[in-house]
């Protein structure tokens, strides 16, 4: 799928990948515009290309005590990405439980998530990521298929435009 590019670890705190043409699978350091970071995957053959990262909270509390905080944590791992690196692609994974996720509170992480993922190109906002996908988990051990509901979504974006 990588076109023969080899998976590699990183060597701890190292600012270069171990072989030249390869991607690592995380912590990748990276030394950014703002503070260095740790990333799950990065694929950096001559600097930063692509820095990819996995948020989580596990329960009600959590995310209400620590979502802003999440929020904060991803436009600044995408702005000390982006400033260094204009031309990187920043995603996420943002991983809450389904159970604990309800209307309004889904509703609002959604809206808030698609619009620190609208980075689409070198001139946008240093602050958003290119991609960020909620993924609602449940205790069984599946994702919840339809979250956020593509049609509530495509509804409330037209309501909106009006």
């Amino acid at each position: 799928m990588l076109g023969g590019i080899p998976i590699v670890a990183p060597v701890r705190n190292s600012l270069i990948p171990p072989e030249r043409d390869c991607v690592e699978v995380g912590p990748v350091r990276v030394i950014g515009g703002v503070r260095p970071q740790d990333f799950d995957v990065g694929y950096r053959p001559d600097g930063v290309r692509f820095a990819f990262d996995s948020k989580t909270l596990n329960d009600r509390n959590s995310i209400n005590k620590n979502w802003q905080n999440m929020i904060n944590d991803l436009a600044t791992e995408a702005t000390t990405v982006h400033s260094r690196f204009p031309h990187a692609v920043v995603a996420f994974i943002v991983a809450l439980p389904e159970p604990v996720v309800s209307e309004p509170q889904r509703a609002a992480i959604t809206e808030t998530l698609e619009r620190l993922a609208r980075r689409g190109g070198v001139a946008g906002p240093e602050y958003m990521a290119e991609a960020i996908s909620l993924v609602l988990w449940r205790p069984d051990g599946t994702i919840a298929p339809a979250s956020p509901c593509p049609h509530r979504r495509s509804a409330s974006r037209s309501s909106r435009s009006r």
